[in-house]
């Protein structure tokens, strides 16, 4: 059965509260930043375990039956927390989307909170602390930034549209990428879910996002949909469902961007 339009409302203000919490205690980690290397590959700073803790508490303090998905766990592995109810609904959670350039003091990071129910987003929030901007969205409301509804651009592919690019790149990708560098002001902000973001107020007009994780792109993609736009696999397909109870990292690769471009956009991406 569907969420009831007044339950997915509290999950909603639920997952504000707790995005606006996480936000605020990054800025404050923000003083004294430790970073170190997760998996080899990937920087972690202190940041990130406290401030994804500071949001699931807050979230099970209103619904102590859902389960979390989140990318910091133990021993560079995600976190992993069953739900406990017979229609489970999961949180999936980015703490810092955006961690490289947090630790290195720029101030182009977010918070991604996004929940699921039978294996699809159902709403989704990315809060830009930095500037204090809220973009939220669910399976029955618009699309907002604080509190305004947003769409995405109408704009066509040309070179005063800004265009998101992903910094981990597939060399499959490489001619598909320097087309779109070609054609328009391409921009990468080192944020999935601030790309995703803008894409869905309509400040770009589209974004790749290549071996993204789940806990990337999970709000952001809510928020497109809510917002008029399109998203799309490498090879066509859906990039949902996708059951977080046996996710276990494995990358996602997307196109989203507004409908005007679309067709545009995925025959770049999907030329062979």
């Amino acid at each position: 059965m569907p969420i009831p339009h007044t339950e997915l409302s509290r999950m909603l203000e639920t997952a504000i509260v707790a995005a606006r919490l996480g936000g605020q205690r990054a800025m404050e980690e923000l003083r004294y930043i430790r970073k170190t290397l997760k998996n080899g590959n990937e920087v972690v700073t202190q940041a990130d375990p406290v401030c994804q803790k500071l949001i699931i508490d807050r979230i099970r303090e209103t619904f102590p039956d859902h389960g979390f998905l989140a990318e910091e766990g133990s021993d560079g592995k995600l976190l992993r927390i069953a739900p406990r109810s017979d229609d489970p609904i999961w949180w999936i959670i980015d703490p810092i989307d955006g961690t490289n350039n947090f630790a290195n003091g720029l101030l182009c990071f977010s918070v991604s909170i996004a929940a699921m129910h039978q294996e699809k987003v159902v709403l989704g929030v990315v809060f830009d602390p930095a500037t204090d901007s809220m973009y939220t969205a669910a399976q029955d409301m618009d699309a907002q930034l604080n509190g305004s509804r947003i769409t995405v651009s109408e704009d066509d592919l040309t070179k005063f549209a800004s265009f998101a690019v992903d910094s981990h790149l597939d060399p499959a990708q490489n001619p598909g990428v320097q087309k779109i560098m070609q054609l328009t002001r391409f921009r990468c902000l080192g944020s999935t879910a601030l790309h995703l973001a803008y894409v869905a107020k309509g400040a770009m007009v589209g974004a790749i996002c290549v071996s993204s994780k789940l806990w990337d792109i999970a709000a952001g993609t809510v928020l497109i949909e809510r917002a008029g736009g399109n998203i799309i696999g490498f090879e066509g397909e859906a990039p949902f469902p996708v059951n977080p109870e046996s996710y276990n990292g494995q990358p996602i690769s997307i196109i989203v961007s507004s409908k005007q471009v679309s067709t545009q956009v995925q025959e770049i991406f999907m030329e062979k």
